[in-house]
């Protein structure tokens, strides 16, 4: 209701709720109770070991730490903050190396050198190498740079 007062009456909005416009009123006059002045200050300390954690930690992580900080609270209610700051931790990825160049198989020559410029068309090619994992291997496309024909 107090979001949606500026474009509908609160006398329309209380009859729809059922609830009074007295007890409305009151209710926005009220201070912040004790557990949402708590939740506040854990916000805080939420933000602050986030920052710390250069945004690793996860709540189970994060808890302990808190607790050592003095903010002794339950994962769950530092979960439901969490998700109300709208934190996210940023994932490591695991480095995978995709080249192996120590081996004993043999490497195509290159056949360009340092050659500047072809003098005729389709003397060389250029080309771009990915791999794509699948679940019976590695494929490996190769497709023409079509910028770098020579």
């Amino acid at each position: 209701m107090k979001h949606w007062r500026l474009r509908f009456p609160v006398k329309v909005m209380s009859r729809v709720f059922d609830v009074s416009r007295s007890g409305f009123y009151a209710w926005l006059k009220r201070p912040p109770s004790c557990k949402r002045q708590s939740d506040e200050r854990l916000k805080v300390a939420i933000k602050a070991a986030h920052q710390r954690s250069r945004e690793t930690y996860g709540v189970r992580r994060l808890q302990p730490e808190l607790a050592a900080g003095g903010f002794a609270a339950g994962r769950d209610r530092i979960a439901r903050l969490w998700r109300e700051l709208g934190l996210r931790c940023r994932q490591k990825r695991k480095f995978k190396a995709t080249t192996n160049s120590n081996h004993s198989l043999p490497v195509a020559e290159n056949v360009l050198g340092q050659t500047s410029a072809p003098s005729a068309p389709n003397q060389g090619w250029v080309t771009d190498l990915t791999y794509l994992p699948t679940g019976e291997g590695c494929l490996y496309p190769a497709l023409p740079r079509m910028d770098a024909l020579y």
